[in-house]
C-alpha cells in the first residue's frame, strides 16, 4: 500500500515541475519513484525514505546540471521585445534627422532619430533600426551587401 503513496507523490511532484520548469521537482519525483520500487520489494519505511533522499540528492547533483546544460545549449537564442526590433528594416514616413522624424516598421509608425550626427533621411528611404531608446528608434543607412562576385 505504501507504494501507492510514493506513486501519488511522484505524480504530484511531476505536476509541480510542469508549473515551475526548473528541473528540481522532477528530481524529487525520480526519488519518489525509486522509493516506490523499494516499497514494492517489501522493504521497511526507513529504507523507502532513505532511498527517496539518496536518489533525489543524486539526481539533483548529477542529472539536473547535465539536463539543464543540454536544454540551454539546444534552445535557440530567441530575441524578444526591444532586442527583436534591432536590425529590422524601416521606411521613413517623415524626414528623419538627429532631432525628429518618423519611420514605419513592423506595421507601426515610430518616432525616429538619426543614429549618426548630421545624417538626414528623406521620406521613402529605407533605413535600419540600430537601437531603441525608450520609444524612439535610432536608425542608420543599411550597409551595402558585402562580398565580391
Amino acid at each position: 500500500m505504501a507504494w501507492m503513496w510514493w506513486l501519488g507523490g511522484a505524480l504530484i511532484l511531476g505536476v509541480v515541475e510542469m508549473l515551475t520548469v526548473d528541473l528540481v521537482f522532477v528530481m524529487f519525483a525520480g526519488g519518489a519513484l525509486a522509493a516506490m520500487i523499494v516499497a514494492l520489494l517489501g522493504l521497511p519505511a526507513w529504507a523507502q525514505v532513505l532511498t527517496f533522499a539518496l536518489v533525489s540528492w543524486a539526481l539533483l547533483q548529477v542529472a539536473r546540471p547535465t539536463a539543464k546544460a543540454w536544454i540551454e545549449a539546444s534552445t535557440p537564442d530567441t530575441k524578444t521585445n526591444v532586442d527583436a526590433l534591432i536590425g529590422r528594416s524601416a521606411r521613413v514616413v517623415h524626414e528623419v534627422t538627429e532631432d525628429s522624424g518618423r519611420v514605419k516598421f513592423s506595421g507601426e509608425v515610430w518616432t525616429a532619430r538619426s543614429a549618426n550626427r548630421g545624417e538626414v533621411f528623406t521620406v521613402g528611404e529605407d533605413v535600419v533600426v540600430t537601437a531603441i531608446n525608450g520609444a524612439i528608434a535610432m536608425v542608420a543607412r543599411p550597409e551595402p551587401p558585402s562580398g565580391t562576385y
